[in-house]
């Protein structure tokens, strides 16, 4: 499975990755359910497989923890190699809590004072400075991109909603998933249900087998869509959509991009 085109300008705003395009990226935590407080080991990776480290770290820039309480919890030993960017943390209280990378960027094509094309990518801030006055045919466009995976410790409780940009909704709980059983889930965009997304799922140990065997499943009225799981094992979940609400005056389109791990226990 690999990116789509608006996945690539989503990530500008990750750092800027320039072969997006032909890799996953991903959030992989050591546990996704705990019995009681213990360390979380979490890789942060963009790669050829899932989920194995092959082409480059995932910046850590926009990473947020948000425990059960809507607090911050804190990230301990954040180090970011050459493959791979890896954290711990440490759940105490019992509940869901929610390991996100989320930023917004512009990317921008137009023609200089000579004719020539350009393109720049970066933040709001930088657009004013950065970008010609007189710049020719300009087309800008709004990326707003979501990494996520959940852990819970003792007794679940329910994420709350972001409400900005497309994120998943669950219906059931992301960390209670099992081979064999359906789970239903929704996509919303801007706090409100997303009909006729695509959603495509993914098993990883793509590197060892020669079919990466993606499940596609379609949101309906509600932004709702349910998957039985086929195998155990850790999931990799992507969506795009494309819409013009955006909320910087010289984008005339929205690009969002929602990633997700979920594991599925046997």
């Amino acid at each position: 499975m690999k990116f789509t085109t608006r996945m690539a300008a989503a990530l500008v705003a990750l750092g800027g990755l320039t072969a997006a395009q032909a890799h996953n990226l991903w959030l992989l935590p050591s546990s996704t359910v705990l019995s009681k407080s213990e360390w979380v080991t979490v890789d942060a990776a963009v790669a050829n497989d899932l989920f194995y480290f092959n082409h480059r770290p995932l910046r850590l820039d926009a990473l947020a923890v948000t425990a059960p309480d809507g607090s911050a919890l804190p990230v301990e030993k954040a180090f970011t190699g050459n493959l791979r960017s890896v954290f711990d943390i440490k759940p105490s209280a019992p509940g869901t809590y929610r390991v996100a990378i989320a930023n917004s960027g512009l990317t921008a094509i137009y023609k200089d004072a000579n004719g020539q094309p350009k393109r720049w990518r970066g933040t709001p801030e930088k657009f004013e400075a950065e970008v010609p006055k007189d710049a020719q045919d300009l087309q800008v466009s709004q990326s707003l991109t979501r990494i996520e995976t959940f852990i819970t410790v003792g007794k679940p409780s329910t994420p709350a909603p972001i409400g900005q940009g497309l994120e998943l909704v669950p219906v059931t709980h992301p960390n209670d998933l099992a081979k064999g059983e359906a789970a239903t889930f929704a996509m919303h965009i801007d706090g409100q249900p997303a009909a006729g997304l695509e959603v495509t799922l993914v098993r990883g140990g793509t590197r060892y087998r020669d079919n990466p065997e993606p499940l596609k499943l379609r949101t309906d009225a509600q932004g709702r869509f349910t998957v039985t799981w086929p195998e155990a094992g850790m999931y990799w979940l992507d969506v795009d959509a494309d819409d013009e609400k955006t909320t910087f005056a010289a984008a005339k389109k929205r690009r969002m991009a929602y990633v997700g791990t979920l594991e599925v226990l046997p």
